[in-house]
């Protein structure tokens, strides 16, 4: 009888133990999922209304999976309303551009309001723009409105080296310019018409999405930068305030849910991947010519601190206080 009682208890035991520990793998298995799977997913299973907040920090390119993030947010039923938040200095013109345009594609679908944060200037301003309000602090740093290329010139370093940079190439503007030659009377044309073109298309942003005659606001052409107070002087911005202005605006203005809570949004991480720009090029050449520590050397110079912009690809919106 005793050993028939320590059996079933044995069993009882075994079962009691496995239950337990299926639900630990379970509620271990919940856990990594919902951490993986993200705040704002859950929200919107749980059906709870949210102001998608969105940040571009720093440097500024074209990027697939924040740009298909925004759709997901356009699509996406508990989101009311989206909070930009920029703090970043500009970028490539067309990062900036294709993010301006995405963002107006949002815009027909959620309320947009653009919070500025430091700095908030060339392409920075231009996502800005794609908003339907722009709340700055009195002291953030905009405007900045204007497209720069800029590229290194090593002629007279390699001509020290003895070095010599030979190329064939199709016609006399092909790849012009270029960091292995002077720049030619007609590299410099090609050059000027490209930022000028692009010169145009930013001021013509300003014009239709502010209200205003560029020419009317006394630096705005020159690629002057403003503070948050001369902006809103000048009609570039629409408040001044942080982050609790601007979801006061959607709630109070847009008349979104006004339990709606802030969620931030991210897109996925995207591989980094190696640049074909002038920045990127020379740091090759450099490589082949000294060795791949001379090159990984330039390919880090030219992406951080003062020459951020070298490794950039294509026409810059971007601004940055003079060294000199």
């Amino acid at each position: 009888m005793l050993e028939t009682e320590t059996v079933l208890d044995r069993r009882r035991l075994r079962r009691s133990v496995s239950f337990w520990r299926a639900a630990g793998i379970a509620g271990l298995a919940l856990a990594i999922g919902a951490l993986s799977f993200g705040g704002d997913k859950l929200d919107a299973l749980s059906g709870k209304k949210q102001i998608a907040r969105i940040a571009i920090d720093g440097m500024i390119s074209e990027d697939r999976d924040q740009l298909k993030m925004l759709k997901e947010i356009a699509d996406a039923e508990n989101v009311s309303g989206v909070l930009l938040y920029i703090n970043s200095p500009g970028g490539t013109t067309t990062g900036g551009e294709a993010l301006y345009e995405g963002l107006r594609e949002l815009s027909k679908k959620k309320p947009l309001v653009a919070q500025f944060g430091t700095v908030a200037a060339s392409a920075g301003y231009i996502v800005g723009l794609a908003t339907d309000h722009i709340v700055a602090r009195g002291n953030t740093i905009t405007g900045s409105v204007g497209v720069i290329v800029q590229w290194p010139e090593f002629v007279q370093l390699l001509d020290k080296f003895g070095v010599k940079v030979n190329e064939v190439k199709s016609g006399p503007l092909k790849a012009s310019p270029s960091p292995f030659e002077p720049l030619t009377e007609g590299g410099r044309k090609v050059t000027e018409g490209m930022v000028a073109d692009g010169f145009k298309w930013f001021l013509g942003l300003v014009e239709t999405r502010r209200g205003i005659k560029p020419a009317e606001v006394q630096g705005l052409v020159d690629g002057r930068i403003f503070s948050g107070r001369e902006a809103l002087a000048a009609k570039l911005v629409d408040q001044i305030g942080g982050e609790d202005e601007a979801v006061a605006w959607l709630k109070d203005v847009k008349k979104i849910d006004k339990d709606a809570k802030v969620v931030d949004w991210k897109p996925k991480s995207s591989e980094s991947r190696f640049g074909l720009g002038l920045g990127s090029l020379t740091s090759r050449a450099i490589g082949a010519v000294f060795g791949a520590d001379a090159g990984q050397l330039a390919n880090r110079l030219f992406n951080s601190g003062s020459f951020s912009t070298l490794g950039l690809d294509g026409l810059l919106s971007v601004w940055h206080p003079s060294e000199k």
